[in-house]
């Protein structure tokens, strides 16, 4: 096969535990032709991102490669030298990972990070580099593409970093690229920005990909072929249209089945009742720029609030206002009727306890350097007072509430855990303080769908037994469909619609909670050419498809 480009065969891949080497990836056969997109799918843990990455030949530290051969164009990658490995990454071989903000360095603007790896292979100097990255940030309509490479990283949006990482990765313009969860972590409309324009570059350069995803809906956009992956083993693989129309195998129609799990409605709350937490005419500002406008809404003992929107219209700038972390400039917070010191360091411990949070990034939220054991067992130890066999015991049943067993995970670091673990991991952490209100940030953006089932039924019965409150910041619209009790869309640091999650998803709709619906992917690999043709879009790259008019 003269167009073959990867050709991967028995694989197999071991991590180490303690001082045990345990199986990740058991002899899987991956190939993928010059122009292809191979969509690799699967739960957590199931070894999507460690197959993609010894595509290029790599491994992450405390996994070895153990079995099997990789092949990149005829070059043997198992048996190549570490300087041809050096000419071929970044180079030929490119890589966009699942979080953005903790890939970018941020002491450095995104122009001199995308100009390295094209002046540093002699693929074009500096100056030529940059113009081609302009034209590139163009491509993938990126805002002001002429002056957002002299930003750093903390000064764009999730969505345009995504989109800066994709322009960086093509840089070289390489013959394969590795999309390890580019979206996860995005809100509906500006997934739908990052799939078009992540599309149309991949077809413009004939760039072939390995696409790595838990979303359905979306590597029924992206792929021409899906491998299904289970516990490190191949479960089935074929073409997009037969694997969505008639998968073989009972895992895959599992994973096919639309999330069963939703809450049944709760009685009305009494008009007496004193919230739990009372948001009351908060303005917030980053620097003298008003960022939060006149944002008020109250969460009741029990209940889920589920505040959605797109990037940047303040869900979790309200949430740092919640927490402290941001001091409003006008309004307050009350906690079961009381006003919150506004500033974090003026309030007491318990006010500390009673109030966490869960963040989206489980990359940055991690201690890198502590163990999963010590990560947890702090705030046991500081808010419960627990040292000792006491502690020890809490953290391990903390652990098997989030499905990961101690005997397993109590000594591993955060690097030698999924994206979908390390999430899990901040659950457990929030969990430890044993809180009244926890705020959930994106908390099952990075889990596959079972996996995400299994979550929200964990906190929908922690909410049961314990009468928590929680705040359910997140961009996927089945999360809300399935938890939620009332739903509170916000825009531009506003909140434009609230009320009861029945009366929210039923028409009619304010424009922008419809433009949120319409948003949502389907598992129809025409449903994002129809969409953008729905919206006026006749370039699928066009970056306004998500806020147009």
């Amino acid at each position: 096969m003269s167009d073959l480009l990867v050709d991967m065969r028995g694989v197999r891949i071991e991590g180490r535990s303690d001082e045990t080497w345990m199986p990740i990836i058991n002899g899987v056969d991956l190939t993928l032709k010059k122009g292809e997109v191979l969509g690799l799918i699967g739960e957590s843990g199931a070894g999507k991102s460690t197959l993609g990455l010894a595509a290029m030949g790599f491994c992450r530290d405390g996994v070895r490669i153990s079995g099997g051969s990789v092949s990149f164009d005829g070059v043997d990658l198992l048996a190549a030298s570490s300087e041809v490995k050096r000419q071929l990454l970044g180079k030929r071989i490119a890589y966009v990972a699942q979080s953005a903000a903790a890939s970018f360095n941020p002491a450095h603007k995104l122009m001199d990070q995308h100009v390295e790896a094209p002046v540093q292979h002699g693929v074009a100097g500096r100056a030529e580099s940059a113009h081609d990255g302009v034209e590139l940030y163009r491509k993938l309509r990126l805002p002001n593409p002429d002056e957002i490479g002299f930003r750093y990283p903390h000064q764009v949006s999730g969505g345009q970093l995504q989109r800066a990482m994709t322009a960086m990765a093509m840089a070289c313009r390489p013959d394969l690229i590795i999309f390890d969860e580019p979206t996860t972590a995005l809100d509906v409309t500006t997934q739908i920005e990052v799939l078009a324009s992540i599309r149309e570059i991949v077809e413009e350069f004939n760039t072939a990909a390995i696409y790595i995803t838990h979303d359905l809906a979306v590597v029924a956009q992206m792929a021409d072929r899906i491998k299904v992956l289970l516990k490190g083993d191949e479960v089935e693989e074929a073409d997009t249209r037969t694997m969505l129309s008639a998968p073989k195998e009972d895992y895959t129609k599992s994973l096919w089945a639309v999330r069963a799990f939703e809450r049944p409605e709760k009685p009305p709350v009494a008009t007496d009742s004193t919230p739990v937490i009372s948001v009351q005419g908060v303005t917030a500002a980053y620097g003298t720029v008003d960022v939060l406008q006149d944002v008020s809404f109250d969460i009741h003992a029990g209940r889920t609030v589920a505040v959605v929107g797109e990037s940047g219209s303040g869900k979790s700038t309200t949430a740092r206002c919640i927490t402290g972390l941001l001091p409003p400039r006008i309004g307050q917070i009350e906690l079961d009727g009381t006003p919150l010191p506004l500033d974090y360091r003026q309030r007491t411990k318990d006010q500390l306890r009673q109030v966490q949070m869960i963040y989206q990034m489980a990359d940055t939220a991690l201690n890198p350097r502590k163990s999963i054991g010590e990560i947890i067992g702090r705030p046991v130890e500081f808010y419960m007072g627990l040292r000792g066999a006491a502690k020890r015991k809490r953290v391990e049943d903390l652990l098997d509430q989030i499905e990961m067993p101690a005997d397993q995970y109590f000594h591993r670091l955060p690097s030698e855990l999924s994206g979908g673990q390390k999430q899990r991991i901040g659950i457990a952490r929030a969990l430890a303080a044993e809180p009244k209100f926890i705020i959930c940030d994106e908390v099952t953006s990075a889990l596959d769908q079972l996996v995400a089932e299994g979550i929200l039924r964990l906190l929908a019965r922690l909410q049961d037994e314990l009468n928590l409150s929680y705040m359910f910041i997140t961009h996927d619209l089945a999360t809300v469909r399935a938890i939620a009790d009332e739903v509170v869309v916000m825009k531009d640091g506003a909140v434009v619609e609230q009320g009861i999650k029945t009366e929210m998803f039923r028409p009619p709709h304010h424009a922008y909670t419809d433009l949120l619906l319409s948003s949502v992917p389907e598992m129809d690999p025409d449903w994002l050419t129809n969409l953008l043709k729905e919206r006026g879009v006749d370039n699928i790259g066009d970056a306004a498809v998500g806020k147009m008019s």
